[in-house]
Order: structure tokens, then sequence, then C-alpha cells
């Protein structure tokens, strides 16, 4: 079983999504709202095409390519 976490990503611009293409918006909400600050990470904006089919593309390869066979969804409240 894999424990995902989808509500939130790293806010460490060398080695995350954040600032992928220079920018702080093309994955995550910008601004404020794009920040999680109890947690110290990104907020992802689900209305964006890419978010979405990154997150999916990412569930679909962990299925196929390591064969987990479940998820665990936490933070799905915040989705």
């Amino acid at each position: 079983m894999m424990f995902y976490e989808y509500s939130h990503a790293s806010n460490n611009v060398l080695d995350g999504l954040n600032m992928f293409d220079g920018t702080d918006g093309y994955y995550f909400h910008t601004g404020s709202r794009g920040q999680h600050s109890v947690w110290d990470s990104r907020l992802f904006n689900y209305g964006s095409w890419e978010v979405v089919r990154y997150l999916l593309s990412n569930a679909r390869l962990w299925l196929e390519e390591y064969k987990f066979d479940g998820y665990r969804f936490d933070g799905v409240l915040y989705l």
C-alpha cells in the first residue's frame, strides 16, 4: 500500500516542483494562496489541467512500474 499526500508538495526549489518553470504558478496557486504556512509547503492548483494530468500520471506510474496495489490518500478534505 502506498501512502499518498496530494494536498501539498515540497516548498524546496532545488528538488521539487516549486519554481519548475521559473515561476511559482505552474503547478501551484500563486502568492499566499499557494503557501501552507503550517506545513511549510506549496498548495497545488487543482483547477489546472497540467496539475491534474501530473497527479494522475504519477499515481499510474506507481501502479504500473512498482506494482502497488492500493493507495491511502491523506488530506482528501483539502483537495
